[in-house]
């Protein structure tokens, strides 16, 4: 028969009802990872990379098929020898020059240039967001592991709240034994020893409680004015006969993990990119092929000389001209730059290829090591589980016979100081598991945001 057991964490509260009105709604550890991407100065930097990918997309597509165009004017006055445009020949009279143009070009063929950087620059978009979505990953992971830091100081303190009480209370009633004469003042120093160590533990985990919510606070990026309060209440169900076997088998895991993670995506596209840059180098030693179209026009007078030139819209008119040009440029020499560019491309493409492949190996390595984590963690949480409730029951028992006298306060002592430890441990391997368990549902696919 199939045993689940279920966890509930609860933080006690021990402000005043009337002041719980007055508090900000506790954020879930949904709300910290979303806050925590919504401002992260990371995720802002690679949101501004994408930006340009996509502007680099944009350009190397009007590259490929738009026409650079562009228009001239120009205007001079001349006051020496010069060339008379209307007889063509020298003149030495003030004259004054107004031209105008406009010019078209595009490269029909440039080594595959342009289509290449069209590739390249879809692919950069891609890597872009791969990139996005490992450093919100790495951010989610971050955040997982400081609030359930939080949660776990939460639930110590008020363990040790509760223990403090008991001791208190046992405290009180050794010292009203001994006036009685019924316990001696040995047993009754004991006792206030043992008050002062759990008050001792409990001012330790609240000093820690405060340390995991300020680590919380700075992986969140919290800006806001109020403290920033979260909710303590994680319901986890635990299937121990499941515990082991609840996702995909290991192999499986590890070719999916490779095809589909963002760090491998990022890697497998530095490696297409470069491929790719290397293809453009090589192509760049054949000739390229460039076609051209224009049209200018003049606008000339002799400013003072009396002589009356034509108006200038009829200049503009009669002087206008139009062209076409091919242009083939042939690489002969160019101290070896181009060879040279063409080496670091494929050094380029071996440094890519062996990242790709250390990438693997480390995704492989992580995957198996996340699943070994898993299930350590699973059986050492079940064990700290048996053990826990183990030790509350010796715990009663042991107070039962403290009240009676039949231990002394040492051994009493003993007996809690079991008990915090069974509780203190099955807190922790409960949270290592579910962190542990979060990292391998990453790996199959679903994000730490959506779990």
């Amino acid at each position: 028969m199939k045993k689940t057991i279920f966890i509930t964490f609860a933080m006690m509260v021990a402000a005043p009802v009337f002041a719980q009105e007055s508090l900000p709604n506790p954020m879930t550890l949904k709300d910290c990872m979303e806050y925590a991407i919504s401002n992260s100065t990371k995720v802002r930097i690679q949101q501004a990379s994408n930006g340009d990918a996509r502007l680099a997309r944009r350009d190397a597509i009007f590259d490929a098929f738009t026409p650079e165009i562009s228009g001239s004017s120009s205007a001079y006055y001349n006051f020496g020898r010069a060339v008379d445009p209307k007889t063509n020949t020298y003149v030495t009279t003030t004259s004054f020059h107004n031209s105008y143009g406009v010019s078209a070009g595009i490269a029909l063929f440039n080594g595959f240039k342009a289509v290449n950087n069209m590739k390249i620059s879809k692919t950069s978009i891609a890597l872009g967001n791969s990139q996005e979505d490992q450093i919100e990953a790495d951010i989610c992971l971050a955040t997982m592991e400081a609030y359930c830091n939080v949660l776990y100081y939460s639930q110590l303190a008020d363990i040790y709240k509760a223990q403090v009480e008991v001791a208190e209370e046992s405290l009180t009633k050794a010292r009203r034994q001994e006036e009685l004469g019924q316990k001696g003042h040995a047993d009754v120093v004991e006792m206030d020893s043992n008050l002062a160590d759990k008050q001792y533990q409990l001012v330790e985990a609240s000093n820690k409680l405060n340390d995991a919510k300020i680590t919380l606070e700075d992986v969140m990026f919290w800006s806001e004015d109020h403290e920033l309060v979260i909710d303590t209440e994680l319901p986890v169900a635990l299937d121990s006969e499941r515990m082991l076997t609840d996702s995909l088998a290991l192999e499986d895991m590890v070719d999916f993990a490779q095809a589909n993670n963002p760090a491998a995506r990022v890697a497998r596209y530095n490696l297409l990119n470069a491929k790719r840059e290397l293809s453009t180098a090589r192509w760049q030693l054949l000739p390229s092929l460039n076609a051209y179209a224009g049209w200018s026009t003049t606008y000339f007078t002799y400013p003072g000389s009396g002589s009356a030139s034509d108006p200038f819209r009829t200049q503009f008119k009669n002087n206008g001209g139009e062209y076409v040009q091919l242009s083939l440029n042939i690489p002969i020499f160019s101290g070896l730059q181009r060879h040279s560019n063409i080496a670091r491309k494929k050094n380029a493409v071996a440094k890519a290829s062996a990242e790709y492949d250390q990438k693997m190996r480390d995704i492989s390595a992580e995957v198996r090591r996340a699943v070994q984590d898993r299930d350590g963690a699973s059986a050492a949480y079940i064990q700290a589980q048996r053990k826990s409730d183990v030790q509350e029951e010796a715990y009663s028992l042991n107070m039962k016979k403290l009240e009676q006298g039949l231990i002394s306060p040492i051994e009493f002592q003993t007996a809690s100081n079991n008990y915090l430890e069974a509780n203190a441990q099955r807190l922790n391997s409960l949270l290592t598991y579910f962190i542990k368990r979060s990292v391998v549902n990453y790996y199959n696919g679903v994000d730490y945001i959506n779990q």
